[in-house]
């Protein structure tokens, strides 16, 4: 990925936090446009909230996302939903509803924010489901597939409106190594192809070092950023004992101002 591109998502000095405890102090990063970006870290470092804030979910308490240049958590209301196009979610679950088919699941946001004929709604769903190798699923019911078919549609379903950037909540979550290796490939296949910024929350190591151009670990004790770069430099050349102990799958080294693990 070249260093040069310019960025898509620009986070500047975000503080999150629920009442009077913080999660998240003064953390800044970018996104370049078209790559694959991993946030990772233990569990209750704060990466599912600093998602939650990267897609409008909630307001930072101080700081700012910046969206394609526009500063996306003050925006206006119109503003707001104009930048939302611009965005595609899947969640760790997948949370496709239970009583609609796959194709059904898909075409949500075309019937949500497109006024598009249904030949055409059909088309487009479609064409994505070709996409994450989901062609002859399309009237299958969520119940019917296994845990990567429903990880694919959801995958779909963020497609749908052609968004410049797809977050995805722990895609590998629950899946085999062979599943996830494929899923893998096809996110990969979809960054070269459509050109898409991917932004990935996960701790699988196997996924970040085969997806992640760059990443970003997050810490509860400090409450920000403690390693950011390429997965393989982080992990040949760690900054501190809690990133080598993550790249190595090493148990963590008592290190003041770091947690331990739960």
């Amino acid at each position: 990925m070249p260093a040069n591109r310019q960025p898509i998502i620009s986070v500047r000095d975000l503080t999150a936090q629920y009442g009077d405890r913080a999660v998240l102090e003064h953390v800044s990063f970018e996104v370049r446009r078209g790559e694959i970006f991993v946030i990772l870290g233990g569990s209750g470092c704060g990466k599912s909230t600093l998602m939650k804030c990267l897609i409008g979910l909630y307001q930072p308490a101080a700081g700012s996302v910046f969206i394609d240049g526009e500063n996306f958590s003050a925006a206006d209301a119109d503003t707001h939903a104009r930048l939302l196009r611009k965005i595609g979610v899947m969640y760790q679950s997948g949370a496709l509803f239970g009583s609609m088919t796959v194709q059904e699941n898909v075409r949500l946001p075309l019937d949500e924010y497109t006024a598009l004929p249904v030949a055409a709604k059909r088309a487009v769903v479609a064409s994505k489901l070709a996409l994450v190798g989901l062609r002859d699923a399309s009237f299958k019911l969520p119940a019917e597939l296994s845990g990567g078919m429903i990880k694919r549609a959801a995958i779909a379903r963020a497609l749908a409106l052609n968004p410049a950037i797809v977050f995805l909540d722990e895609p590998s979550a629950g899946l085999d190594p062979v599943t996830s290796a494929d899923l893998d490939q096809t996110i990969i296949g979809l960054s070269r192809d459509l050109g898409v910024t991917f932004v990935i929350v996960t701790h699988e190591l196997a996924s970040i070092y085969t997806l992640a151009d760059r990443c970003i670990m997050l810490d509860a004790a400090t409450k920000g950023i403690i390693a950011s770069g390429r997965p393989a430099d982080l992990r040949d050349r760690p900054p501190n004992d809690l990133v080598k102990s993550f790249f190595h799958r090493q148990p963590l080294t008592t290190q003041p101002g770091l947690r331990q693990p739960s």
